[in-house]
């Protein structure tokens, strides 16, 4: 149980790693009508003109697009190490008992029908309470565990009209999970550390549409992996926005995001759960 309560702390720090890199995909297409998109692309400045169909192809000029979220995620699955696995389900209350620091947000340049997201999440966990393994002679253990997951995409806007948009992504997630655990006190010094990274080849998609002039809603994912990192990852989600300001749009919305990672380690879990964030539409 002990040595459990350890891998679930690992799995609970890349579950939330994970679930950012969908959110800030979302946001992208924000820009267009002020909201997130899981595979973003701006349309604009974000503002409807109310001239034909064809005016955002019209445009010349870039658009940028910047979307910091959270992500509020349940997790549940398996992960293991050293031979050993265990089943891990935690709530978004005990994940976020063992953070420490974070960034999560979107990036996205557009320009005329080519889109170019990228999402970045990296998170650190840590718990100095955690239960040593039965066979090590200590009384505590300090537990630290780094997550970061980059996800670059480039698209191509196939359909773009005033109230909805069509984007077709194409791009890589790639996966860094680190940890480090030090026992105190330890009669043979025993310390551990370790590191798996991989990258898997992502397709994926979005459409968004333009209810009335300030709410918007934006449907997306991706799917990755075939053995080239993971066995396989996909993620769903939707997103409501908002416009408050003419640049700046509410977002909130659910995402689920599933990774079956088996080499040296196995992370195999379902990240599932509400998107807050806000876009805001640099040009």
């Amino acid at each position: 149980m002990k040595h459990s309560l350890f891998l679930r702390f690992f799995a609970i720090a890349a579950v939330v790693l994970g679930a950012a890199s969908l959110s800030s995909a979302q946001e992208t297409v924000a820009t267009n009508t002020g909201k997130l998109a899981f595979t973003e692309a701006p349309t604009g400045d974000g503002q409807s003109t109310g001239t034909s169909p064809n005016t955002a192809a019209a445009d010349d000029s870039w658009h940028f697009v910047v979307a910091p979220y959270l992500w509020i995620p349940w997790v549940y699955g398996t992960v293991g190490a050293r031979g050993h696995d265990t089943h891990v389900h935690a709530t978004p209350g005990e994940i976020f008992s063992h953070f420490r620091f974070g960034l999560m947000g979107l990036v996205e340049a557009d320009h005329k029908r080519i889109v170019l997201p990228l999402d970045i999440v990296w998170a650190r966990f840590g718990d100095d309470k955690a239960l040593p393994l039965p066979d090590v002679i200590a009384t505590t253990a300090d537990v630290k565990v780094d997550m970061f997951i980059l996800t670059p995409k480039v698209g191509y806007r196939l359909l773009d009209q005033e109230k909805l948009k069509i984007d077709a992504l194409t791009g890589f997630r790639y996966w860094h999970l680190g940890q480090n655990l030090q026992f105190s006190p330890s009669r043979l010094g025993l310390n551990f550390s370790g590191s798996q990274n991989w990258v898997d080849p992502l397709v994926g998609g979005r459409i968004l549409g333009v209810l009335t002039p300030k709410v918007s809603v934006s449907i997306g994912g991706d799917v990755g992996g075939w053995g080239t990192g993971s066995q396989l990852e996909y993620q769903v989600g939707a997103l409501l926005g908002y416009k408050i300001k003419p640049k700046w749009t509410l977002e909130a919305g659910y995402r689920y995001l599933d990774v079956n990672y088996r080499s040296n380690a196995i992370f195999d879990a379902a990240i599932s759960g509400i998107v807050l964030g806000v876009s805001i539409n640099l040009k």
